[in-house]
């Protein structure tokens, strides 16, 4: 039988390959290492079993009684363990096709996707072959992570399709409520009734993402999307130079972003910024210029970033620039050079999450081709004995951690208006075990007029890293379940107590309420607050 589950086919694995399954984890439990073991017992016809079918064979031996769930064994069969290492469960959707305000020069057009997006690429597949409908995507991407063992309990849902703020909110509403159905497993009446199913549901979201366009956020927009439930937003800034965002006809300037960033972080979301070198008229030194005014303007200072170098697609206007001799793209040696040269001086309080575009080599006209971007400028800086000390470099991912031996620190930076703590705990040689973004408001901040922010510090983020485990799960010496988000928490209050703040609000996902609940917080309008003794 087959399953549609996205844009690959995952066939159900055959009685030979469930057989053998059994005899390969028999292995494992012994102690061979998986592929060694999947080598053992090859197929009749030749080839292997895939990780699926042990995993699925697995999952009957728990439960029809014949072994005890291991978590240990879990871990070791399942496929792309990357994808959870983060301590979370990503859930990718996009949009239906739709006008979007914007003209860049850069963006390919397709009809049958949001702007910006081609057919070909993974995550648009699967929303074309589930005809963008939100609870199919969700729910069809949920089972086929559970199939390659991840768990599906803690979700951070990533709405994408270009500029949220310009669809119809009756259809943003109905987006959101149709992704949490899929989550809760229950046909929800509204948007309301679905959010609240969720704090206690089977796959409870940690997390809604949405992107959206600087000129499109303001005091209203803010208080919508924390009616979505929304508690992190991706921006695209692009450059930082007026004139290279006039020249790709971007349809907003730098101030527009310095304001939205500002308002995101008074409203406590997480803040990600798209950067793209290689813009029409930029040039490889304008471009290290460029970067480091994301963190020598205070007004910017993203806590997350995704590098997108501009790939020329015969799909955008750019193309025709292209042919006139007015664009030329960077070679992929021209890019890692520049991207070894940038990694460097990104601050230790902001994560990189992307370095390439998911566009298929064979969209790309001209100029690099390689999707091995961030691996390409490692190795480039292990070369010249550099490092790169962002977020994502020093999480602890796999690594073993012993709560005890961890060291808390506190990174104080301002932020437009606001002065920013990034407590965390590291181990020893500096990994990331965990994390909270504090922000104090200062004179000057912007009011959005939300009653639970009023004389509130701000809890933006916690975030446990390590292999995601099921909710109340454990595993051998993995960060998460050892206390740290709670002694986190205990800090972010007492320094903000101590800075004369009356009280405390969090911007709390649905599925992490019940979390905060236990340190006394309260649901307010849209976050959790929690009053504070002044010290």
């Amino acid at each position: 039988m087959t399953q549609r589950l996205g844009p690959h086919t995952y066939r159900q694995p055959t009685d030979e390959q469930l057989t053998l399954a059994r005899s390969i984890l028999e292995a494992v439990r012994d102690g061979v290492a998986v592929p060694k073991a999947i080598r053992r017992f090859p197929l009749a016809a030749g080839g292997f079993v895939g990780k699926n079918a042990l995993v699925q064979a697995y999952e009957a031996l728990v439960g029809a009684g014949e072994w005890v769930d291991d978590p240990a064994i879990r871990r070791r069969i399942r496929k792309k363990p990357s994808r959870t290492l983060s301590g979370v469960t990503t859930v990718t959707v996009l949009t239906k096709p739709y006008p979007c305000p914007g003209k860049c020069v850069f963006c390919p057009t397709d009809v049958r996707m949001p702007k910006s997006y081609l057919p070909d690429e993974p995550g648009a597949m699967r929303a074309l072959q589930h005809e963008f409908d939100p609870f199919e995507q969700t729910h069809f991407r949920m089972r086929a992570l559970e199939k390659i063992g991840h768990p599906t309990d803690k979700i951070e849902l990533l709405i994408l399709g270009g500029t949220w703020s310009s669809y119809r909110r009756s259809y943003q509403e109905w987006f959101v409520q149709r992704c949490l159905d899929a989550m809760n497993q229950f046909a929800s009446i509204d948007l309301t009734e679905a959010q609240q199913v969720n704090r206690r549901a089977p796959h409870r979201n940690v997390g809604l993402v949405i992107e959206t366009r600087p000129d499109h956020v303001d005091v209203a927009e803010i208080a919508w999307l924390r009616r979505l439930g929304v508690t992190k937003v991706q921006l695209g800034a692009q450059s930082l130079d007026d004139h290279i965002l006039d020249l790709n006809q971007r349809g907003h300037h730098v101030a527009e972003t310095r304001q939205a960033v500002g308002l995101l972080r008074a409203g406590g979301f997480k803040i990600v910024l798209h950067w793209m070198p290689n813009l029409l008229g930029a040039t490889l030194e304008s471009d290290r210029h460029d970067f480091a005014r994301l963190w020598s303007d205070p007004e910017l200072r993203p806590d997350e970033l995704k590098i997108y170098p501009n790939q020329l697609l015969e799909q955008a206007e750019l193309y025709e620039h292209w042919q006139r001799g007015e664009f030329e793209p960077y070679t992929t040696e021209q890019l890692i050079e520049l991207l070894a040269d940038i990694k460097p001086t990104i601050p230790r309080y902001c994560r990189v999450n992307r370095i390439i575009r998911d566009f298929p080599s064979t969209n790309v006209v001209a100029g690099n081709r390689r999707t091995s971007l961030r691996q390409d400028a490692q190795q480039a800086l292990r070369q010249r004995g550099q490092r790169c000390v962002c977020v994502r470099c020093r999480e602890v991912r796999g690594q073993p951690v012993e709560a005890e031996a961890l060291a808390i620190s506190d990174l104080i930076y301002p932020a437009g208006a606001a002065e920013e703590h990034f407590l965390s705990f590291e181990t020893p040689d500096g990994r990331l075990a965990g994390f909270l973004r504090l922000s104090l408001a200062g004179e000057g901040s912007p009011d959005l007029g939300l009653d639970d922010l009023q004389g509130s510090a701000l809890i933006r983020e916690v975030h446990v890293y390590g292999q995601s485990l099921e909710i109340g799960g454990e595993g051998p010496a993995a960060a998460q379940h050892q206390g740290l988000g709670a002694a986190l928490i205990e800090r972010a209050e007492q320094i903000a107590s101590d800075q004369g703040f009356r009280r405390m609000a969090v911007i709390a996902a649905l599925g992490t309420r019940d979390y905060y609940a236990r340190f006394g917080y309260q649901t307010g309008e849209t976050y959790m607050v929690k009053p504070l003794g002044i010290r």
